[in-house]
């Protein structure tokens, strides 16, 4: 009796659990439909993340675009209104067309200073953005292929130079050209634009990425020096980083303002920038001399939106460099 009762009660556990078994297939499915909600959800709060990242981006994008374009648009339609349609009309109204002779008068106004003081700052921005650069890209090319003693502490004092602005440095400038009698002179303007801390950087990294120190390794096997290795190699493969330093070089000396008003009494030598503001001075009590302003800096402006379309291809390359490697 006890051997049919065990085996009774053996051949009903599978039957016992079966409903179990089956009972338990519905909360599967549950689960399943509760995981597929929860990834909805999660897809759902996605996209929605994805759109309010974009609008912002896209909106400081338009802020920021706004903020460069719409001074540029004012002072395109500023200079084409004379003196009476630029205080009686307004911001971006189209008056009488004055912009032929608003050039006119620039152009006559103390025997064509004007065009005197844009040669100079072209003069300026061109020979500091071409040896200044040069000098940057030679410095930023030791520091990152040569090996010397106190390498490193030389290069955080350049750094150091970059945090520097560039106003701190005018009044030790002036008393130092002032003491070889330099002052007043091309060259009281032209030498200190030549040391471009940032560029210096900018150049080390740049090398860094295009010189390969295989290359110069095998340059050195077939016996070329140093000076020789630079020019023929370094400085070709580093022509992108030239370009892009040059334009920032070129940009910020074309709109240096308080180191040639310091160091320039000459309105002769005065660049563009110093020029135009002593015409902004004129008028104050001679209205007549606003739109002369006016037109004057929109003059100002086309040489640098000129570098800035002839060297697109290689600044555009120069500001990628080190991207992907």
């Amino acid at each position: 009796m006890s051997t049919r009762t065990l085996s009774s009660s053996r051949s009903k556990d599978p039957s016992e659990q079966a409903p179990r078994r089956t009972g338990s297939r519905p909360n599967r499915g549950n689960s399943g439909s509760s995981s597929k909600r929860s990834s909805s959800k999660r897809s759902g709060s996605k996209r929605s993340g994805g759109l309010a990242s974009k609008f912002t981006v896209n909106g400081l994008l338009i802020i920021g675009s706004a903020y460069m374009v719409v001074p540029v648009l004012w002072l395109v339609f500023a200079s084409t209104k004379n003196a009476a349609d630029l205080y009686g009309t307004s911001a971006y109204a189209l008056g009488n067309f004055s912009l032929f002779e608003n050039i006119a008068a620039v152009a006559n106004q103390d025997g064509g200073l004007f065009f005197r003081w844009l040669g100079n700052s072209v003069m300026y921005a061109g020979v500091g953005a071409v040896l200044g650069s040069l000098i940057s890209v030679m410095a930023g090319y030791a520091f990152d292929k040569f090996q010397f003693r106190w390498k490193d502490s030389l290069f955080g004092f350049v750094l150091v130079g970059v945090l520097i602005p560039n106003t701190a440095t005018v009044l030790p400038m002036y008393l130092l050209a002032s003491l070889v009698g330099m002052t007043n002179t091309i060259w009281a303007v032209l030498i200190p634009v030549l040391c471009n801390p940032f560029g210096v950087y900018l150049a080390r990294v740049y090398s860094a990425s295009y010189v390969p120190a295989e290359t110069l390794e095998a340059a050195r096997m077939d016996g070329a020096g140093p000076i020789r290795s630079f020019f023929s190699l370094g400085l070709p493969m580093m022509m992108p980083g030239y370009i892009t330093i040059a334009l920032f070089q070129f940009v910020g000396v074309w709109n240096n303002f308080m180191l040639p008003l310091v160091m320039l009494q000459d309105q002769q030598l005065l660049p563009v920038s110093v020029g135009i503001s002593i015409w902004q001075g004129y008028s104050v009590p001679q209205p007549e001399f606003t739109p002369m302003v006016i037109t004057g800096s929109l003059l100002s402006i086309l040489p640098l939106l000129v570098a800035f379309i002839m060297l697109q291809r290689f600044w555009k390359s120069g500001l990628t460099a080190g991207s992907v490697k």
